[in-house]
């Protein structure tokens, strides 16, 4: 296999171990041509401009790094002038135009965090999680124009445990581009490999998250509700009405049992209990408003919640779909 000029696409860490892969393992047979990540951004209470994790990698490897604010002719002008070969995206943050699909010799391919064609969207790990899915996976696909509909020749699953939280389950799917891409790379770079047509009407969608999703229902489930709770953490965070405070969970499991829909039946070393409308829910970790997440003994010395403390339920936001959601 001759060296196959890569241009990479992406702007948030889960990327970071099959970079190093490639960078450090494959780099007889790769080369970098240019990191595209996000524009640096304003964070902390100084709004001081921070590079994102990759252009940091990047940067550390004096590797030509582009920040485009959008992909526009500009932008293609300086990508075509870089002779790529392969072109590959993760969690990027910018709609592809066709001239940037076309641009280079060998395609551009995505790596997608769901088993497609399920959790098309921008949020496919969270949303795996929380409708209680017992695996995930990441997907080697071709870009269109569609929204994550190109045809897919390849798909590494990992597991979702019972108390693995999103957190857990991004760093599983981090490490499972590696094996992905290490056995598709010779064939991509022959164009032997076959790509084959997503199931279109088997096709959902998931939605960019926002801060009003953190609302429990206890009617619902204890299964439900737990994996609601882990897959919607670290943010935006499921958060219960207790004593005039939202306390954060941060994870939580389902058990067998009755007792009535948000009503506290107890606590013991592993967990708060509520009661659910089918099983008992078992908080394991909480947080105070500026406080740290704590397990739940430790929560409670400072924060006593009694049994037969009544916890309004509110509306849960639908988190998948048929068709895309409107933005």
């Amino acid at each position: 296999m001759s060296v196959l000029n890569i241009a990479f696409f992406g702007s948030d860490p889960i990327a970071l171990p099959l970079l190093n892969w490639l960078y450090d393992e494959a780099k007889d047979s790769v080369h970098f041509v240019a990191i595209f990540t996000q524009p640096d951004r304003p964070v902390g209470r100084g709004q001081k401009l921070r590079a994102n994790e990759i252009k940091q990698w990047a940067v550390a490897r004096n590797l030509p790094v582009y920040q485009p604010d959008r992909l526009d002719a500009v932008a293609q002008k300086a990508y075509a002038e870089l002779a790529t070969d392969l072109s590959l995206v993760m969690a990027y943050g910018h709609i592809f135009k066709q001239d940037f699909i076309d641009t280079p010799r060998l395609g551009t391919v995505n790596l997608h965090t769901s088993q497609l064609p399920k959790y098309r969207g921008a949020s496919p790990i969270q949303t795996a999680i929380a409708m209680g899915d017992d695996e995930t996976g990441v997907s080697l696909m071709r870009i269109v124009r569609a929204l994550d509909a190109g045809p897919v020749t390849d798909c590494e699953t990992v597991s979702i445990g019972r108390v693995d939280t999103a957190l857990d389950i991004e760093a599983k799917l981090a490490e499972a581009c590696v094996p992905l891409v290490s056995r598709n790379l010779a064939a991509l770079a022959s164009e032997d490999l076959m790509f084959t047509e997503q199931n279109h009407d088997s096709a959902t969608f998931c939605r960019r998250l926002v801060k009003g999703d953190g609302g429990l229902d206890f009617s619902a489930s204890a299964r439900t509700l737990a994996a609601r709770i882990n897959g919607l953490f670290p943010w935006p965070a499921t958060v219960l009405p207790i004593n005039g405070q939202l306390i954060k969970a941060g994870l939580a499991t389902a058990e067998e049992g009755d007792g009535a829909a948000g009503v506290v039946m107890g606590s013991d070393q592993e967990g708060l209990l509520i009661g659910t409308g089918e099983g008992i829910l078992r908080l394991h970790k909480l947080q105070r408003p500026g406080a740290k997440m704590l397990p739940v003994n430790d929560f409670l010395r400072g924060f006593p919640v009694e049994v037969g403390t009544k916890i309004s339920s509110v509306e849960m936001t639908p988190l998948v779909a048929d068709a895309p959601f409107r933005r």
